[in-house]
């Protein structure tokens, strides 16, 4: 039986990728790595932790020595660790550093050692910074504007380096805006669903006129395992949604689900660099099979409904770690 190291898999996204990977791939045994951070929970994977195929170890992708005694056991790593909130990177940035570099050389470093088939890094659109009109594509210039979205973008070309340097069998994919089940409600997504669920306003950064394209995080996990099994070594894969919205868009879409108005929204002050919009163009990916399953309201009525049946999964969470603003 092969077997795959997954970090970060007790994650938002690394979390709903292991459910998927394991029930599609019943020849693969799977190592999860995750550090156990604010956002790290291993709850999210409750329904696999008695899966044979399945196992957990808590450790940081920085600890060369844990890296290593795991990755000699493995044929491929997919790198979901990171360090991932703007907002958290504006008022401190060395974890960013920390975990979306040195880390994602640690991972470099043992893919090398010991000859592994693949390393897929797991990226996001932030690194291209701000498009006015059109959408990115693979080779568009990496212009970051937040500490987080530069520290993900030296952990893409570092990557990159490693390809072109030792021929490291790296694969990098940039998806847009994540949202669904179980993902850490400081997003704006949980953030403001569950602020409704307990009866207070959401937060609305300045006019809520930035746009973001908005990608359900089954549709991402899908096109993720695709580029593993049939993404060509060495390259870039964005991964979009065709759903664009202005935040004041998306805000009033979730009020009109809940049944209330615009008297639900508290303007706050914007926060610093914030990107105008973002914007995909994902031919590339879909010349490999991928299109995207979920209609963006189907998906947020699926995940408005999760949040209304698990209160008691992110209720401590706002409670013990997270601050409203």
């Amino acid at each position: 039986m092969k077997s795959i190291l997954i970090t970060g898999g007790c994650g938002f996204i690394g979390s709903h990728f292991i459910r998927r990977f394991l029930h599609n791939n019943p020849d693969y045994h799977v190592i999860n790595l995750d550090k156990l951070t604010y956002c790290g929970n291993r709850t999210n994977l409750t329904d696999v932790e008695d899966n044979p195929r399945y196992e957990f170890i808590q450790g940081d992708i920085c600890d060369k020595k844990i890296v290593f005694d795991i990755a000699h056991r493995v044929s491929a790593i997919i790198n979901f660790a990171a360090e991932t909130h703007v907002d958290r990177s504006i008022e401190e940035s060395e974890d960013f550093l920390r975990t979306n570099i040195v880390g994602v050389k640690t991972l470099l470093d043992a893919t090398n050692h010991f000859s592994l088939a693949r390393f897929v890094q797991v990226s996001t659109d932030e690194v291209y910074g701000s498009i006015s009109h059109g959408s990115f594509t693979e080779t568009s210039p990496l212009m970051p504007n937040s500490p987080y979205a530069s520290s993900k973008t030296a952990g893409d070309l570092l990557a990159r380096s490693y390809f072109v340097t030792y021929k490291t069998p790296v694969i990098i994919t940039r998806s847009s805006n994540n949202f669904g089940p179980f993902q850490y409600p400081e997003k704006i997504v949980p953030l403001f669903i569950t602020n409704l669920i307990e009866g207070e306003k959401v937060p609305l950064y300045a006019k809520g006129e930035n746009m973001r394209e908005w990608l359900y995080v089954e549709d991402n996990c899908v096109a993720i395992e695709l580029i593993f099994k049939k993404g060509i070594v060495g390259e870039v894969y964005n991964i979009g949604s065709e759903h664009e919205c202005t935040n004041i868009d998306l805000t009033k879409k979730i009020l009109k689900k809940f049944g209330i108005g615009e008297e639900w929204i508290n303007y706050v002050k914007d926060r610093p660099g914030h990107d105008y919009r973002y914007s995909l163009d994902d031919s590339k990916i879909k010349k490999i099979g991928y299109t995207p399953t979920y209609g963006f309201d189907n998906a947020l009525d699926k995940t408005i409904e999760w949040y209304r049946k698990n209160k008691e999964w992110w209720q401590p969470l706002k409670d013990n770690r997270f601050t409203k603003k």
